[in-house]
């Protein structure tokens, strides 16, 4: 029987396969290892089924290593190695060779060149936390283990966090609204405080739920909120940016936004009934 308490969001498991992991506390017909894939471009959807029209349930970042469970016309069922996240994605982004990343995308988006000149038409961008294998450089421009070629000064060694996600999170003022986005093209609440706080250093779970059940310290719901603790509504996470304003990616006006909490906590009442569900306090803030 299979223990209804695992969270098919973070553990690989249908009827007919799972992950070889999981044998003994789900029913499955088969179970296996995976193999480990690598995102070859700047950015990959994550699918809540094997079909473009599904549910975008969240996005890989150029670099990630996710194991490959399936792979069926063109779709591989995945789980991301970054934050435990499963779904469905082209197979056509993975790599099969693996590259150790050294950089990090520090900035919003990133262009690849064929060559380093930025006169040449790119071949793909990257996102912000997205990773880089640096192979050499010239005066201006990192060349790729991959191919290409990005602008030295939009990479960080991996070994140089920026240490103030609140101020990461304030980059993407103005960036619109995305379900399952993770991107300064679209993003969604919970992925504005995973981006921001994965460039930090810190791991971070997916989807608002999973933080504030377990994302750094919880302080008392009722308590006056300080600069970069997480504030939970129904559904929804913001960033206390001081004890009355607020950052969030917002489906209320479709781009992330500075508010009056009291705002937010307003809106919460009068569609759930229900203000601020609960506080919490990343441990590096």
């Amino acid at each position: 029987m299979t223990d209804d308490r695992l969270d098919p969001r973070l553990n690989a498991y249908r009827p007919d396969l799972a992950a070889a992991e999981l044998k003994g506390r789900v029913d499955a017909a088969r179970f296996v290892a995976g193999t480990c894939r690598q995102v070859k471009h700047g950015l990959a959807e994550l699918r809540r089924a094997p079909a473009a029209g599904a549910e975008l349930t969240s996005q890989l970042l150029g670099g990630e290593v996710v194991t490959v469970y399936d792979e069926t016309d063109g779709w591989a069922w995945v789980q991301n190695q970054t934050d435990g996240y499963v779904g469905y994605t082209p197979a056509a982004a993975l790599s099969a060779e693996l590259r150790q990343p050294s950089h990090v995308v520090k900035v919003l988006r990133s262009f690849v060149y064929p060559e380093p000149d930025m006169k040449a038409p790119p071949l793909d961008v990257l996102g912000l936390s997205g990773s880089a294998a640096v192979t050499g450089e010239t005066a201006e421009f990192c060349a790729l283990a991959g191919g290409g070629w990005v602008y030295g000064r939009h990479l960080a060694p991996l070994d140089e966090p920026a240490l103030d996600y609140v101020a990461t999170a304030i980059e993407f003022l103005g960036a619109p609204y995305l379900w399952g986005g993770k991107t300064s093209l679209g993003l969604d609440c919970s992925a504005l405080v995973q981006v921001a706080l994965n460039r930090a250093g810190h791991p971070c779970p997916r989807d608002s739920d999973m933080q504030a059940e377990s994302l750094g310290e919880a302080r008392p719901a009722d308590a006056p909120p300080e600069r970069g603790d997480l504030v939970f509504v129904s559904r929804h996470v913001a960033i206390a940016l001081d004890d009355w304003r607020i950052l969030h990616a917002t489906a209320h006006d479709m781009l992330v936004a500075i508010e009056p909490l009291a705002d937010l906590v307003a809106r919460a009442e009068r569609l759930t009934g229900r203000g601020i569900t609960a506080l919490r306090r990343p441990v590096m803030v």
